[in-house]
């Protein structure tokens, strides 16, 4: 898992020392808290509420860690190689796969193709893969070329980064692949690659989708 940089080239973010004190304030407050915290009050949360789905996450989906409470999305507003703002609440009424990733990102790229092959498994009107670069405007185009060759997947991004930093916990790195249901709440989260083209990826989301 490769841990978020953001005073990466081409954001529209402040300069060298403002890079310089967001990745410190990430690395030492984020990476070192916030997974920590995540963990401790998943495993401390009622396990019932959660068996279902985690009995199911096996093999690649192993480290799949359950949502302890009903968290909603963020409102966080990114947008398509056009320019139209999205946010993911304009995809209600289907199960979500939220991606953050990066070309610069090695465990991004690789699990790139497997996300397209979890898309095209399931009809559009049921599941959408949702990958959001956090590349800055200078890769954008890299970005956007390399979704390109990756069918069915939609080209989205987050210039500013902020949709990391605004999931409930943040972020810890990349790639972070979250899983919410129909109605926009986390059913659980991937941190670090995965193969998501296989029946281990399925049975997670079939499950998602089976609890309506």
């Amino acid at each position: 898992m490769s841990e978020i940089d953001k005073s990466g080239e081409g954001g529209s973010g402040g300069g060298p020392r403002s890079g310089l004190l967001k990745r410190a304030i990430w690395g030492v407050a984020v990476l070192g808290v916030a997974a920590v915290v995540y963990i401790i009050v998943q495993a401390s949360s009622n396990p019932a509420a959660h068996g279902d789905l985690k009995s199911v996450a096996k093999g690649e989906m192993a480290k799949l860690v359950i949502s302890p409470d009903a968290t909603a999305a963020p409102v966080t507003t990114f947008y398509d190689g056009a320019g139209k703002p999205f946010r993911v609440a304009d995809f209600k009424g289907k199960v979500v796969v939220l991606n953050i990733w990066a070309t610069w990102c090695g465990p991004c790229v690789l699990e790139m193709p497997t996300l397209a092959k979890l898309a095209a498994a399931y009809p559009t009107d049921k599941v959408v893969v949702v990958p959001v670069s956090v590349d800055g405007d200078r890769e954008a185009d890299k970005a956007q070329a390399f979704i390109g060759q990756h069918a069915p997947l939609t080209f989205y991004r987050d210039p500013k980064m902020k949709l990391p930093y605004d999931l409930k916990p943040a972020s810890v790195g990349m790639p972070t692949t979250v899983i919410y249901d129909a109605e926009g709440v986390e059913k659980g989260r991937v941190m670090g690659g995965a193969d998501w083209s296989g029946a281990d990826a399925k049975a997670v989301i079939d499950k998602v989708l089976a609890s309506g």
